[in-house]
């Protein structure tokens, strides 16, 4: 062990143990209970934040610094670039990159946007070109993870080299990977950073992510749960097709569970209201036949032996049934042979016997229907999966974002994955705020769709670790709120003189500031002179972000509404101008914060205020004010002063 991650260790630990005696002692002794509106809120929020930091404490604990894969490269290779309305041009460059590659290989362009001079263009180049068959007419699309799904059955290299349309590959890439599957063949993924070409050191936009594309997933990579991030990594087809069965049959078992569950109670409803005793038995077998299919299946038996054993059951009672409909018919048909027609001659009509009629209009309906019904459930369960534009979908379609549930799913089979830490590949990032609040969103929404969908906490297969460090990153997304919270209590306090402790007493800053302190040189040392100060920046700043995130995930999951799937542009400037309508919350929280300001020194020019408590809360504004700040900056900036710039980050290798 490093002297840097001994240090590291010692400090996670300080700042756990100083952070929960913090937040007790908040939560037992310093609530003002009289101002519990915002005092349960800021307590709440509190606790939110010491939660994060032993996830990141956690996260660093097994942080793993790899010198590279021991063995040479091997296998055959698809590299695959993805690609839906991008410019022609900056696909062709990352093409023909990709071509350039020194390993052997095959380049594909999929193309989601079946462009004639896109392929006209790869087939010139000697590119290969694909794009949806005329089997996803009609079907779920599901985005990047539909096109790489349908590549999958359209290519057969051994291993996927999966890019964006704007990453340019180094030439050495699959040199510097491959490696690590022949290390050990029960890795699945080789993820590499993502670093942007177009972004100059003061990185307005917050792009560049130095403590994620680092640290953080070299800390994951400890817990063997680095994640695929969407683009600059490779892929065991292996391990994505046998993820395909996988999840073909998971899916294939979860509906003929639910098909049997709902003809269960269908025919219970009908044997509960069968009149007839021979009826209600033939009913009550049939019920008796579909739930020992649903325990078959329960306990690991064949579905289709399962049933196909409710089929022949469904067939016996049919028959039964469509006898007695006959008799019934026939004794229906003697009741209106026997029914006197007369006729009246002052009305020139006919008249029947009315009270037989209406005992035949009366008479209980043959269950016959919900026979048929089942029938009809059992006959849904086609195994091509109809609904879906092929049987298997070896990456994950429950997200918009496809890359970390897909690798989610790997670990949870037993697969392994390998975080490289070298910049093998360099992309575009947006140029413009609207742009870059668009791809957070969808960011945060399909992390939190796999959350609420698949969450990592009971998830089957996952060790203790993963199941951390993937909710981890889930728990992140919910910051939008004790956002609201941190900005809100300092200006209640100094226009309102409302404390949410009982005192700004020694106690409190005995406890606090250690706390503090200790977190702040943990970042620092885990950073080790990376500029990360735009991620802490946007993590506050973003927050009417994550809360529409989480608010439109959960609505999606729950509720069904669609989500749309905003491809991030790569070809300059949104022309649109700055996204006023998107970043108003952010406006009117720094005008709020700045009113609290002045109010707040006000009372206390004229005796109305606490000196300690305003000299707090005064230093928490001013910091909320210089955190907030970079959405002006954001608003300003008009796109990098020079293009290409060279900005590997330090400490890669």
């Amino acid at each position: 062990m490093t002297a840097r991650f001994a240090a590291i260790r010692i400090l996670a630990v300080l700042s756990v143990l100083l952070g929960t005696n913090y937040v007790v002692w908040r939560w037992l002794d310093s609530i003002n209970w009289a101002a519990w509106w915002i005092a349960v809120p800021l307590v709440i929020a509190e606790t939110y934040s010491l939660i994060d930091t032993w996830f990141f404490c956690l996260t660093m604990w097994r942080a793993r610094e790899r010198p590279g894969p021991a063995s040479p490269p091997q296998g055959t290779v698809d590299v695959l670039i993805t690609t839906y309305n991008e410019p022609i041009e900056l696909v062709m460059e990352t093409a023909l990159a990709a071509q350039r590659i020194a390993y052997p290989h095959e380049t594909w362009i999929l193309d989601d946007g079946g462009r004639a001079d896109v392929e006209r263009a790869a087939r010139e180049a000697g590119i290969g070109y694909l794009t949806r068959s005329d089997d996803w007419t009609g079907k779920p699309r599901h985005a990047k993870a539909g096109n790489l799904n349908n590549a999958l059955f359209q290519t057969d290299g051994e291993f996927l080299l999966i890019l964006d349309a704007d990453q340019i590959p180094d030439p050495l890439i699959l040199h510097r990977t491959l490696g690590y599957f022949a290390d050990d063949p029960e890795v699945a993924l080789v993820q590499t950073p993502q670093w942007f070409s177009n972004v100059d050191e003061a990185d307005p936009l917050g792009s560049q992510a130095p403590l994620f594309y680092g640290p953080i997933q070299q800390g994951k990579d400890g817990w063997n749960a680095a994640f695929f991030c969407g683009s600059n990594a490779v892929l065991r087809r292996e391990a994505l097709m046998q993820l395909g069965i996988v999840g073909y049959v998971r899916d294939i078992a979860t509906s003929t569970k639910r098909a049997l569950r709902v003809a269960e109670s269908l025919i219970s409803r009908e044997a509960r209201r069968a009149e007839d005793a021979a009826l209600a038995a033939e009913l009550v077998g049939l019920r008796t036949a579909i739930r020992s299919a649903r325990d078959d299946i329960a306990a690991g038996s064949p579905i289709a032996d399962a049933t196909f054993a409710v089929r022949d059951a469904v067939d016996r009672a049919a028959r039964a049934l469509v006898a007695d409909d006959v008799a019934a018919m026939r004794a229906d048909l003697e009741i209106i042979a026997s029914v006197p027609i007369e006729r009246d001659a002052e009305l020139d009509g006919v008249v029947v016997d009315e009270v037989r009629l209406d005992r035949l209009a009366t008479a209980e309906l043959s269950p016959l229907g919900a026979v048929e019904a089942v029938r009809g459930l059992l006959d849904a369960l086609r195994i091509d999966r109809g609904h879906e534009a092929q049987p298997l979908q070896p990456l994950a379609t429950i997200s918009v974002t496809e890359d970390m549930a897909t690798a989610m799913h790997l670990h949870a089979l037993g697969w392994r994955s390998v975080y490289h830490h070298e910049i093998l590949a360099r992309g575009l990032a947006p140029e413009d705020l609207r742009t870059m609040l668009t791809q957070r969103l969808r960011w945060a929404q399909g992390t939190l769709q796999v959350m609420l969908r698949d969450n990592p906490l009971v998830k089957r297969g996952l060790s203790a670790g993963q199941r951390l460090m993937y909710f981890a990153t889930m728990w992140s997304y919910l910051s939008g709120f004790t956002a609201v919270v941190y900005l809100a209590a300092p200006v209640i306090y100094l226009v309102f003189g409302v404390m949410p402790v009982t005192a700004w007493s020694v106690d409190f800053f005995a406890r606090f500031l250690p706390y503090f302190l200790v977190n702040q040189a943990l970042f620092l040392v885990v950073a080790r002179g990376m500029r990360t100060w735009r991620g802490q920046q946007y993590s506050l700043a973003l927050f009417p972000v994550w809360i529409r995130a989480c608010c439109t995930a959960l609505a999606n999951v729950w509720f069904g509404r669609s989500l749309s799937f905003a491809v991030t542009r790569k070809d300059g400037r949104d022309p649109r101008g700055v996204p006023w309508r998107e970043i108003w919350p952010q406006l009117t929280a720094m005008a709020v914060l700045a009113v609290g300001l002045i109010l707040g020194l006000v009372r206390l020019g004229i005796g109305t205020a606490d000196g300690t408590g305003t000299l707090v809360n005064t230093a928490w504004v001013l910091y909320d004010l210089v955190v907030l700040s970079v959405i002006i900056q954001a608003a300003r900036y008009r796109g990098p002063a020079n293009r290409p710039v060279d900005t590997t980050p330090e400490g890669a290798a």
